[in-house]
């Protein structure tokens, strides 16, 4: 007899760092139930095309697949977005930039912009908690621009709006209180590139030049000419970038320059403020 409680025990995913996690995950999926449910029927036998579903999906982990773009979905702050291989997963990390960014300004009305948005995560995120903001987020890829909007439909989330644009090329004359970016930072010759769920991201969302500060410095370069005086610019980027990070936003104008840790406890963000 094979039961959801079996199931769980012969799951095989030597590989995965959250072995037990993502077999339930993928099980309660292949159940259309929830994880709770997995330990509440633990005895109940799933049918052969459920057994079958939970078998392809195991096996698509252990090739190293993500378990969010097998699920095709993954939690951020308190939404529930849909993902698709062209686009980054949002990670707990980048919620630092929201919180931030929370925490800076006000809940009156303002217009924020995410540049890069991919799943639409930070923007949606923002727009979620402050109703009175209008968020834009953009994205050179069209797909994930239609993606982020299926994500801003499905939250109902009518203050957000997305937009395709190469950074900030198609957003001439427009200008922001807050401009947050979570962009590729990574160094082209890192070895992480070919280790873990990133081997099956976008290199183009990861991928930043030689010290992966080309996208950074880009950023940092082109904010002055969209941020109202007195306006903040948050960039995410990699754990020992945030000094290199600082030296560009204090070179760039920017005031009251910082940067701030993450849940590991590494610098993960920086963030400056354009003088009034």
């Amino acid at each position: 007899m094979v039961t959801i409680q079996s199931l769980l025990d012969s799951a095989d995913l030597p590989d995965s760092p959250s072995a037990s996690l993502d077999a339930e995950l993928l099980l309660a999926s292949a159940l259309g139930k929830s994880r709770s449910y997995l330990r509440t029927w633990p005895e109940r036998e799933p049918s052969a095309e459920q057994q079958a579903a939970f078998a392809a999906m195991l096996e698509r982990r252990r090739a190293g697949e993500p378990v969010a773009y097998i699920l095709g979905q993954q939690g951020f702050w308190s939404l529930d977005l849909e993902v698709a291989p062209h686009t980054l997963i949002p990670r707990p990390d980048t919620e630092l930039l929201v919180e931030t960014a929370l925490e800076l300004l006000p809940a009156t009305p303002l217009r924020a912009l995410d540049l890069g948005t991919g799943t639409g995560a930070i923007a949606l995120a923002l727009a979620s908690e402050r109703p009175g903001w209008r968020v834009t987020g953009v994205d050179r890829v069209e797909e994930a621009v239609a993606l982020a909007e299926r994500n801003r439909q499905r939250l109902k989330l009518s203050n957000a709006e997305f937009r395709p644009s190469q950074w900030f090329s198609a957003l001439a004359g427009e200008r922001y209180r807050l401009i947050v970016s979570n962009p590729p930072y990574i160094a082209a010759d890192d070895r992480h590139l070919g280790e873990g769920d990133v081997r099956f991201e976008p290199a183009s969302a990861l991928v930043s030049g030689a010290d992966g500060l080309d996208d950074i410095r880009q950023i940092i370069g082109a904010a002055p000419g969209y941020l109202h005086a007195g306006g903040w610019l948050l960039l995410e980027h990699g754990y020992d970038q945030a000094e290199a990070v600082r030296a560009l936003l204090v070179a760039a104008g920017f005031v009251a320059v910082e940067s701030r840790r993450d849940l590991g406890g590494h610098q993960r963000i920086s963030l400056g403020q354009w003088p009034a």
